[in-house]
């Protein structure tokens, strides 16, 4: 036996009641949707993200978060300003990178989920950048103050959101 065949930690992917992931994402893209009308603060909030990143940390398969990432993004395009496919795109990388990370490395501390929601959001507006900037040739800035804002509010909703959805898993 090599030395190399107990090196990857044994990392346990997680499992979850049937409909728990349609529900969540449907309840954030709902709450996503009709939260904006009360309060400029509700805008910087990224529910279908922080779903994405939880479900994809969780599932630790880059194909599952790939095509979770995918269909959450498509669906929040279909209720959004944004034109069909901008969410698309940028949530299925962030979907793809979570659950490659997630597989790699145990994500339940507090801080490595803080510093991956932070990092996520980040990967996620700079998708959305790129694609606003070169595909649809409007004027975006890369950083702002507000996006830094909106990082930390949803890095502390993640904290708070991710102990709940943890709730939901199967028993092991």
């Amino acid at each position: 036996m090599s030395a190399y065949a107990h090196a990857e930690p044994n990392i346990e992917v997680h499992k979850f009641y049937g409909g728990t992931i349609s529900v969540a994402t449907f309840l954030a893209l709902v709450l996503q949707a009709f939260l904006n009308k009360y309060g400029a603060w509700v805008g910087f909030l990224e529910l279908p993200l922080l779903i994405t990143i939880y479900f994809g940390l969780s599932r630790r398969n880059p194909a599952t978060g790939l095509l979770l990432g995918g269909t959450i993004g498509v669906l929040q395009d279909a209720v959004s300003h944004m034109p069909i496919g901008t969410y698309g795109i940028a949530k299925t990388v962030v979907g793809y990178m979570a659950s490659s990370i997630g597989s790699r490395i145990d994500t339940e501390h507090p801080l490595a989920r803080a510093a991956l929601i932070f990092l996520f959001f980040h990967v996620h507006q700079a998708v959305l950048t790129v694609i606003e900037r070169a595909l649809l040739d409007r004027p975006v800035a890369f950083f702002s103050s507000k996006l830094l804002i909106a990082a930390l509010i949803n890095t502390v909703a993640g904290l708070l959101l991710f102990p709940l959805l943890d709730r939901l898993r199967k028993p092991s």
